[in-house]
């Protein structure tokens, strides 16, 4: 239920500011209103739900100001996954055969990359968001590093929906640096890992707050 209602979120079926109430969205979605209840709880604590006594729940927005500092945070986060993951690679192949668990994340992102760029020349870019966020958790699982992995995991639905909210605008440039963020890992290249994907974040900081700061 709380994937549901935020999938909606992210997607704009409930946009910001909309007042949501659990027997309204029980209807929506065909269960009872306990499951509801619970969701909009954890959602309040992610961020995406706004709740006051007696007043009920709205769909948050997100201010400028805290978009900027999650790009921030994320920026210096997945610049050390990219890193981590980049050193991991030559580790693996320097040993000799990487393990089948390395395969399995790098075959996953192999499969992820091409459905990207299928979407991108199909103009299908609404199936961008949750690729973009699959993507990224994807290296950082190549990292090896699970605190790096859970601090992701911790704001990736905000990731996702500040990527949904502008991909129209990003989602082609952007999926396509993501070939050049891989190759740098595959080629364990730790430098041109963590600056490609310090500059590929810092891209989507600057054009989102380009179109959506206050003058």
């Amino acid at each position: 239920m709380q994937d549901e209602i935020r999938h909606d979120i992210i997607f704009g079926s409930l946009r910001p500011g909309t007042r949501v109430t659990e027997a309204a969205l029980a209807a929506k979605y065909g269960v009872s209103r306990i499951p509801v209840r619970e969701a909009l709880r954890a959602l309040e604590a992610e961020g995406f739900v706004d709740s006051r006594p007696y007043a009920g729940s709205t769909v948050s927005e997100i201010p400028v100001d805290d978009a900027d500092d999650l790009f921030a945070v994320r920026e210096a986060l997945e610049a050390a996954t990219a890193r981590r993951a980049a050193r991991r690679a030559l580790a693996q192949f320097s040993a000799g055969e990487p393990s089948v668990e390395w395969w399995k994340t790098r075959r996953l992102l192999a499969d992820l990359l091409d459905d990207g760029d299928q979407a991108v020349a199909e103009g299908n870019l609404k199936v961008l968001p949750e690729l973009n966020i699959r993507f990224h958790l994807g290296i950082a699982d190549l990292s090896g590093s699970a605190s790096l992995t859970a601090l992701l995991r911790q704001i990736s639905g905000k990731i996702e929906w500040l990527y949904a909210t502008d991909v129209d605008h990003r989602g082609k440039q952007s999926w396509g640096e993501h070939r050049l963020i891989m190759a740098a890992i595959d080629a364990g290249n730790p430098v041109d890992a963590e600056r490609l994907m310090a500059g590929h974040v810092h891209q989507s900081r600057v054009g989102y707050l380009d179109r959506f700061a206050t003058p």
